[in-house]
Formats: C-alpha cells, sequence, structure tokens
C-alpha cells in the first residue's frame, strides 16, 4: 500500500508532467554559522514545543504542526522591524523541521509507552511487534526491557550516525535524484514483490499486492489519507481483544468502558483531535474560498 500504490500514483502524475526536473548543485557551506545558529535556535524550541503535542494525538501526523510552527514564525517575523520571510530566513525552515521532528520522535514515545501507533511508521513498527508476539504498551516495559533500551539507545546511536554519514555525502545522496524515474519505479515494484512473493511463495500474494496497490492509487488520487487504513488495520483486531477481555472483567457491564477517569480523559482527548482535525479542515476551505 505504501509502496506500489505510490510508484503507480507517481508514475501516473509523472506522465501528466511538463519538462524535466534539473537537480541543481547548493552553493555555500553545509553547516550553519555562529550568527545563523543564535537566529535559528528559537525557532526550533518553538518548534519543538509546537510538535511535541501532536506526538501523541492522531492529529493527522507531522503535516499540521509543521504548518503551525512555519505560521507561528511568519506572524513574530512580520512583527519586526526588518521582515525576512520570502528572502531566506532561515526561521521558516528551523521551526517546521523541529515540529516535524518533534512529532515523529514523541510518536515512536507513544508507541512504546501506551502502545498508539500515532504515524503510518510506528504502525508498522506495532505490526512487528504483533507477528514476533511481543507485546505492546507498559507490558513491553516488563516483559522486554532489554528491548526497549536497545530502541531508546539506537535512536541517540542513529541520530550521530547520520550526522556523520549525511554531513560529508549530502551531495552524493542528492544525485540519486538523478537515477531516471522509469528506473527507480521499477525497482521499487521489484522489490515490493520480492518481498512479498519471500514471505509466503504464492502467486495469490501477488495478486493481493496488485489489489492494494490500485486501491492506494484511488485513495491517493481521491485524497484519502493512507495512515488512518494502515492504523486501522493494525489496531482493529487489539481494540476488539482488549474490548472484550474489558466487557468480560467486568461481568458484562458495557459501561464500565466509560466509567474510569483514565477512559474519560482519553475519549476527551479523541474528542478533541477530532475537532481540532475537523476545525483546521474547515478553516482550510474557508480560506481557499476567500
Amino acid at each position: 500500500m505504501l509502496s506500489l500504490g505510490e510508484v503507480i500514483y507517481v508514475a501516473c502524475i509523472a506522465r501528466h508532467a511538463e519538462g524535466e526536473s534539473e537537480l541543481l548543485r547548493p552553493a555555500g557551506r553545509p553547516w550553519l554559522s555562529g550568527a545563523e545558529f543564535r537566529e535559528a535556535l528559537p525557532a526550533w524550541l518553538r518548534g519543538t514545543a509546537i510538535g511535541l503535542p501532536f506526538g501523541v494525538i492522531p492529529a493527522g501526523g507531522s503535516e499540521i504542526p509543521t504548518f503551525l510552527a512555519y505560521g507561528a514564525e511568519k506572524r513574530l517575523d512580520a512583527r519586526r522591524a526588518e521582515p525576512r520571510f520570502g528572502k531566506g530566513a532561515i526561521r521558516g525552515l528551523a521551526a517546521p523541521e523541529a515540529a516535524g521532528n518533534a512529532t515523529t520522535g514523541m510518536s515512536m514515545d507513544a508507541l512504546l509507552a501506551l502502545g498508539l501507533p500515532i504515524s503510518a511508521t510506528s504502525a508498522i513498527i506495532l505490526s512487528a511487534f504483533t507477528q514476533f508476539g511481543l507485546p505492546s504498551g507498559p507490558l513491553l516495559f516488563e516483559k522486554k526491557p532489554e528491548l526497549v533500551w536497545a530502541l531508546l539507545a539506537s535512536f541517540f546511536i542513529a541520530m550521530i550516525v547520520l550526522l556523520i554519514i549525511n554531513m560529508p555525502f549530502a551531495m552524493l545522496w542528492a544525485k540519486l535524484l538523478l537515477i531516471p524515474e522509469p528506473y527507480l519505479y521499477a525497482g521499487i515494484t521489484v522489490f515490493s514483490a520480492l518481498g512479498i512473493y519471500a514471505s509466503g511463495s504464492s502467486i495469490a500474494d501477488l495478486l493481493i499486492l496488485l489489489v492494494i496497490g490500485v486501491v492506494a492509487f484511488l485513495m491517493r488520487t481521491f485524497d484519502y489519507p493512507l495512515a488512518p487504513l494502515i492504523i486501522g488495520m493494525v489496531l482493529g483486531p487489539l481494540a476488539e481483544t482488549n474490548m472484550r477481555d474489558a466487557i468480560q472483567s467486568a461481568d458484562g457491564d458495557v459501561s464500565a468502558l466509560v466509567s474510569s477517569p483514565i477512559a474519560i480523559v482519553l475519549y476527551v482527548l479523541m474528542a478533541g483531535a477530532i475537532a481540532l482535525t475537523a476545525f483546521a479542515k474547515l478553516s482550510g476551505r474557508a480560506g481557499a474560498r476567500a
């Protein structure tokens, strides 16, 4: 769904695109000067503060805090004596990136601590936990603490390794964009099919892959997000099992699902997340009409 569907979608869009994009070599140094760092630091902090709460609520992933952080920095810049937005203001890049990274990191914390897959990436990790019979949420800390601390340590190691690798090889990675798009699409399709076939050695699995890819393509075409569907597929069986266990432990009393203060707080948070998402969409439509 995240590979073949995206390949079909991008390939169809590329057929109607006019012209070819050209990769330009950026000029300048690959690191920040002292003045640029001091200018970006407040924006990083503000973006992080905006992005962290969105990491624990299913409110649309990192897109919403990214746009909120950019809008906040743009409003702050308008109050300055010399506005810099639109002229290469580094704050316009620092705040949204910090908000997106904070949301992504916090979503992993929500996955490990609460068992909530907020993003598509955490949903895939949760499905891997389920496949290997690993518990999710607080039970993971109790039964597999060595796995949890290994994951947390790997996050810090990954940041250091990524910094070491990406700084000198940034231009090399950028040249991967010069690979002809048909070859890139073909490679993604081949590896997706190989992975599906290797897991079951069945032609039927390949047909299912094709059907799911077409469904994902139609969803992308008509602007239906894929992440909620994947999260629902992962959480559906878990929600049914846990709800059945909760009702059985309460001797069939359904009111036990709403009698706990923790449950009420979670319901309020879910209602607030839904209302926030609906308000953001309605505001976007109103702004587009205006």
